[in-house]
């Protein structure tokens, strides 16, 4: 009796059992840090594989333009900077387009259009050169050295070459068409305009105004001339008349020359101004009227049109592209080579 009354013996004996929470606590918490652990290490691994990959393309993309850049200028390149390299008719007549303003930066400029005349004259199935021209003008020493080579061609290779008239044939274009052998124009042609200008903007009224003043330093009393900012002298408005009276005999003869007795000399012929086709051919400064399918049908007899002209390819334009980006590129460079005052 005394041993059932006695629970602390009991107690003693018989400890209880720990509980269960303690006892698993640390297997869960492992657990976690493992689970965490991997997640960890799988977002780490899926990181560096999506690096990889976008690597992969990038490397890939910039194979691709690069290929592609070289195949474009292998192809400008071997496939001709005109269409002499095709095949062409047995008998043709050889087409030059000269379009828009004629300067050495646009693609009516003397080498452009000298090399692909020469191209046309050397072509054994060009029965003619047709030189197709919608222009206002533009730079008189470009327009000479295509007629300087016109009349070389010509003699070097016994071909006719005539000038087809589209919308305008001015200034330094007319320059070029009075090389030709006949010019044929449509009745509302512009045709003409025989001179030479200089222009230019003067500012010394608005500055006097708003008050500017124009600090120009030069070494040379002529250095700054036609500067728009200062007033010309007597001597400089003198001598640049007599350079554009110079410039405009060289352009009188070259027409006289090209035209011959067909030219009807007035007053007017030479003062610059422009005539309709219809006029042209009154005056004698065009033979007829015609487009590029009738004189190569009816006066040339060769229906066959093979177009020489140089276009500006792939290439240039790239090349041209990379050309400006690299030059804006320097610009800013250099400027911030520059010492900065504030």
């Amino acid at each position: 009796m005394q041993e059932e009354n006695n629970p602390s013996t009991s107690d003693a004996a018989n400890p209880a059992p720990a509980s269960s929470s303690s006892v698993n606590s640390k297997p869960v918490a492992d657990n976690a840090v493992a689970w965490e652990r991997e997640t960890l290490e799988r977002l780490v691994m899926a990181q560096l594989t999506e690096q990889r990959h976008a690597r992969r393309w990038r490397i890939g993309f910039r194979m691709f333009w690069t290929l592609l850049f070289l195949a474009g200028l292998w192809y400008s390149f071997h496939h001709g900077k005109t269409a002499n390299n095709a095949t062409h008719p047995a008998a043709h007549t050889a087409l030059v387009e000269i379009k828009g303003e004629i300067d050495s930066d646009t693609n009516a400029n003397a080498e452009w259009i000298i090399d692909s005349m020469r191209q046309a004259f050397e072509d054994d199935g060009a029965k003619a050169v047709v030189l197709l021209i919608n222009s206002p003008g533009g730079s008189p020493v470009q327009a000479g050295m295509i007629n300087d080579e016109i009349k070389r061609l010509k003699n070097l290779h016994q071909k006719p070459v005539y000038v087809v008239v589209e919308e305008t044939c001015a200034s330094a274009a007319y320059y070029i068409a009075a090389g030709a052998d006949k010019i044929f124009v449509d009745k509302a042609s512009i045709v003409g305009s025989i001179g030479v200008l200089m222009d230019g903007f003067g500012f010394t009224g608005l500055m006097d105004k708003v008050g500017v003043e124009r600090r120009l330093m030069t070494a040379g009393e002529n250095k700054g001339f036609l500067d728009p900012f200062s007033n010309p002298t007597k001597t400089q408005k003198v001598h640049a008349q007599n350079l554009l009276d110079q410039i405009h005999q060289q352009f009188i003869a070259v027409v006289r020359e090209g035209r011959g007795d067909r030219l009807k000399e007035t007053p007017e012929i030479f003062s610059g101004l422009f005539w309709s086709g219809q006029q042209a051919i009154e005056l004698g400064l065009a033979d007829g009227y015609g487009t590029l399918d009738s004189v190569a049908r009816d006066v040339v007899k060769a229906e066959d049109i093979v177009d020489y002209t140089r276009q500006d390819n792939v290439a240039e334009r790239l090349a041209k592209r990379f050309g400006a980006a690299m030059g804006e590129a320097m610009v800013k460079s250099s400027l911030h080579l520059l010492p900065h005052i504030r």
